[in-house]
């Protein structure tokens, strides 16, 4: 699906609502690895609970690295979702990043796709075409056994790190809103 511009709104409204911008809502995680999937499931989720302009592009971005270059180059926010692993963390332990926090991320290693990651934003940054804002939010895995679903622990706090996808949406101007359960 090809990413369309949304007309900014709330503060500033008046002076922002001829502005188009390109949000880009990534998942990124191995499906197949219990909770290094956390993000793909995050954004699934997201999409499926609540209700997002058209023009908010919500990708499924597993393991695929480079191939979502195109999708991701010149948005005005990146938003990712990932597990991150941190040294005696609990898990499902919620982390926020943004822009020059995530370089100094990448240094000390601590998601499993942070080298597809970092490559992709490298590339995006040496062609001229790196996202204006990137924001991570990630989780602390309790587990990456073989297993297509979250561990107890991490599935009970799902709906709080898709809530923390959509405030961020939110306060970057987005209208999003909750589905009718």
């Amino acid at each position: 699906m090809m990413a369309r511009p949304f007309s900014r709104t709330g503060e500033g409204a008046a002076v922002a609502k001829d502005v188009r911008m390109r949000v880009v809502v990534l998942g990124v995680g191995n499906i197949l690895m219990s909770d290094e999937g956390v993000g793909v499931h995050a954004v699934e989720a997201l999409a499926r609970d609540f209700h997002l302009p058209d023009e908010i592009e919500v990708i499924d971005g597993g393991t695929s690295g480079m191939d979502c270059l195109d999708r991701i180059a010149d948005a005005d926010l990146l938003l990712i979702a990932d597990c991150v692993r941190r040294p005696e963390t609990a898990p499902g332990t919620m982390v926020r990043m943004a822009d020059d926090e995530i370089n100094a991320w990448f240094r000390t290693r601590i998601s499993p796709h942070q080298v597809g990651l970092s490559d992709v934003l490298a590339a995006c940054a040496f062609q001229g075409i790196a996202p204006k804002r990137v924001v991570l939010v990630g989780m602390q895995p309790a587990s990456f056994d073989t297993s297509m679903e979250l561990t107890p622990a991490i599935a009970a706090r799902l709906p709080a790190l898709v809530g923390k996808l959509a405030t961020e949406l939110a306060d970057f101007g987005v209208n999003v809103a909750p589905r009718a359960s």
